[in-house]
């Protein structure tokens, strides 16, 4: 009886353990994911950013991740996620803002997929939309200008007039110099380097000698157009320091990779709810990139404290609540 009573209890030990592991793998758990592009991932700014988010993913889920360039309209989009789902992938990022309507139109079809896309409007159960605060990001960013320029005029390559980072910036900027003047050329889209350079040519004659190329297709090459002109930058998206840290005051960076991976924890947890998100500073998602050794120590102090302060009040220097 004894000995009876030791085999139950092994056998009930196994039934709690498979159990326990059975919920470990539960619907919601991250299988495989993966990555559409519009472009490339080859860009060095945005398309970049996404695949380093899948490398973070792959690397701390020790699972396979895939990606497709080129993904530019609805029937291709259609068809790569179909070629993932049969690969087994449940997490799929559409990598712009174009995807979340690509989505709407078909995710129902996969309910077993969650589609993650960019500064759209998620409708269905299954499609979540990542939005970067970006007012905050260019206020800083122009609070940077308006105090390294010498000229008091600043210029700004925008790509679309709907960014809020750029009426951050000017507003940043103006809070920071009283004197300040901010011309904006709008180029019309995210990597149109030929008109971007024309309009770089426009602020150019209006003197500015800070520049924010705020399109993340264009602005690599515009700032070394504008380090061959002696002028100072901002950078976008990304760190750009490297273009030249004499010339890159400091850049208004989004960490799209660092949310990459926050957003498959928090699906891996089934913690990912459907509808539009937001992040910002306090997320630690955006944060202002390295400073140029020419930007002066007291007033980096200065900037740093304020972002500080807007991490934990949510208040601008302007006293503004984002």
């Amino acid at each position: 009886m004894h000995l009876l009573f030791k085999k139950f209890g092994f056998l009930l030990l196994c039934l709690i353990f498979l159990s326990s592991c059975g919920q470990a793998m539960s619907p919601g758990t991250l299988q495989k994911a993966g990555l559409l592009v519009p472009d490339t991932v080859n860009d060095q700014v945005w398309g970049t950013k996404g695949y380093k988010g899948m490398l973070k993913i792959q690397s701390h889920y020790n699972i396979e991740v895939y990606y497709k360039e080129g993904m530019n309209s609805a029937a291709i989009v259609q068809r790569a996620v179909e070629e993932f789902d049969q690969k087994g992938v449940n997490l799929i990022f559409g990598h712009g803002n174009e995807y979340a309507e690509y989505f709407n139109d078909f995710s129902e079809d996969y309910p077993h997929i969650q589609f993650v896309s960019f500064n759209g409007d998620a409708r269905n159960k299954n499609t979540t939309s990542l939005g970067f605060e970006g007012y905050a990001m260019g206020f800083f960013g122009g609070m940077v200008a308006g105090h390294m320029t010498k000229t008091n005029t600043i210029g700004v390559l925008a790509a679309f007039e709907w960014q809020p980072e750029i009426k951050g910036f000017v507003e940043g900027a103006k809070f920071q110099n009283k004197d300040v003047n901010v011309k904006i050329e709008y180029v019309g889209g995210w990597d149109d380097h030929e008109t971007a350079n024309i309009m770089l040519g426009k602020l150019n004659n209006t003197g500015a000698d800070v520049i924010y190329p705020a399109g993340d297709g264009y602005n690599v090459p515009i700032i070394e157009k504008i380090k061959e002109n002696g002028q100072y930058a901002i950078g976008y998206i990304s760190d750009q320091s490297d273009l030249g840290e004499s010339t890159v005051l400091t850049s208004t960076i989004q960490h799209v990779d660092v949310l990459y991976e926050l957003v498959a924890d928090k699906f891996n947890k089934g913690e990912l709810p459907s509808g539009n998100l937001s992040f910002d500073f306090q997320d630690d998602v955006i944060s202002l990139g390295k400073f140029s050794p020419v930007v002066d120590q007291v007033f980096k102090e200065e900037i740093n404290q304020a972002i500080d302060q807007y991490k934990s009040t949510g208040k601008l220097p302007n006293n503004e609540q984002q």
